[in-house]
């Protein structure tokens, strides 16, 4: 084949037609160009890698170097040139890429890693165990997830940075070992305290009501003694309330018991009341106390009512009577006290006199045309009639 530097040998093609022989080599050609538009296909699509195209060019190139074909294989030399040159510079951008996006691996992996450091640093008194498993966990699944699917780490810096992730994990898992290790000395402790309480409730049972007073204050010690953890706290509680329960309705039973005998008791009390009601309508005091004297008695041995509520509600309906009656009774007393009497008397006497000299007063200014002397006796005069008639007079 004719080239620009001359005539190159292209090759044999023994036992066939020149015709034959030429068709072989320009089918050579045609899969060296295919190959070539390959490559320039793959690279103006999205996606290929630069650095993994330039390996092909070069393989290619190799190819199209005294290649056994016939065809414009200069052509095809410059456009593998051509495209290694741009190649090149792809490749660069692509390693640059490459080198941030390395870096910004180690930055997340880096960040993860100061998170559970920071859950290893904790005081393990104050860690909510549940919440920092859960936190722990999504973390090393974010790691695992950073590993699969981000570039791939230098190793020193990867081997470094799991070392830091792998011990805060060991710590975090030590200290909630240790935790619930010094919990479960605790509830121990507690359950032994509680367990206790529950058969001293329970021992109760036999006094009944009279066991109450006892039963609270076995709940005041239940307060105090902690928690024993839950499965272990409702259990013991079950009894414990079981227990109380029992003497609690030992005493409903009884007030039960008691509000059933008390209803004619009750019936004899409203009776006595409507009874009552003819205290207010007495009009001597004296006859009044007597009828109410004899009510208060019978009311006496008619005896406890209950409920309490019923008791109080009917011993406040009869103390109104009662005060009603002490209120009349104070009045009267006050007003025929002689101490009191001789006072209202002789105010009585000084208010006379009084208005006697103030209608003469009256009189002379009436006498005289003076309005002030007139308005200033009648105003005195009408308040010292205004006084004797409180008096009674």
């Amino acid at each position: 084949m004719r080239e620009a530097s001359g005539w190159r040998v292209v090759g044999q093609y023994p036992d066939g037609s020149p015709e034959e022989a030429l068709a072989y080599f320009e089918r050579k050609y045609a899969d060296l160009a295919s190959e070539v538009t390959l490559l320039e296909v793959r690279h103006r699509r999205a996606g290929a890698s630069a650095s993994d195209l330039r390996g092909a060019a070069r393989t290619v190139s190799a190819k199209l170097e005294g290649a056994a074909a016939v065809g414009d294989l200069a052509s095809l030399e410059a456009r593998v040139a051509a495209l290694t040159q741009t190649l090149a510079a792809a490749s660069a951008t692509e390693a640059a890429a490459a080198r941030e996006a390395v870096d910004e691996a180690v930055r997340d992996r880096t960040a993860l890693v100061e998170k559970a450091e920071a859950l290893a640093a904790r005081d393990p008194r104050s860690v909510q165990w549940k919440q920092a498993t859960t936190e722990l966990n999504e973390l090393f699944e974010q790691w695992q997830s950073q590993q699969q699917n981000g570039p791939r780490l230098p190793k020193a810096a990867a081997q470094q940075l799991w070392k830091r992730f792998r011990d805060a994990r060991s710590t975090v898992d030590k200290h909630r070992r240790e935790f619930y290790a010094e919990l479960d000395e605790a509830h121990k402790g507690v359950r032994e305290r509680k367990t206790k309480l529950v058969e001293k409730a329970e021992a109760l049972a036999p006094k009944g009501e009279d066991g109450i007073p006892a039963y609270r204050d076995l709940l005041d010690e239940w307060k105090m003694a902690g928690r024993a953890g839950k499965k272990v706290d409702d259990a013991l509680w079950a009894r414990f309330k079981a227990a109380g329960d029992a003497l609690y309705s030992a005493r409903i039973e009884r007030e039960t018991a008691d509000a059933e005998a008390s209803r004619e008791k009750i019936e004899q009390k409203r009776a006595l009341l409507d009874e009552a009601k003819a205290v207010a309508d007495e009009r001597e005091i004296a006859k009044a106390r007597s009828l109410l004297t004899g009510i208060q008695r019978r009311w006496d041995e008619i005896g406890r009512i209950f409920p309490r509520d019923a008791e109080r509600a009917l011993d406040d309906d009869l103390r109104k009577i009662e005060q009603a009656l002490r209120t009349r009774e104070d009045s009267d007393w006050k007003r025929n006290n002689p101490e009191t009497k001789a006072r209202a008397n002789d105010m009585t006497r000084q208010l006379t006199d009084a208005i006697e000299k103030l209608e003469d007063e009256l009189a002379a200014a009436k006498k005289s045309g003076d309005k002030k002397a007139i308005a200033n006796a009648s105003d005195a005069l009408e308040a010292r009639k205004s006084w004797l008639k409180a008096l009674g007079g």
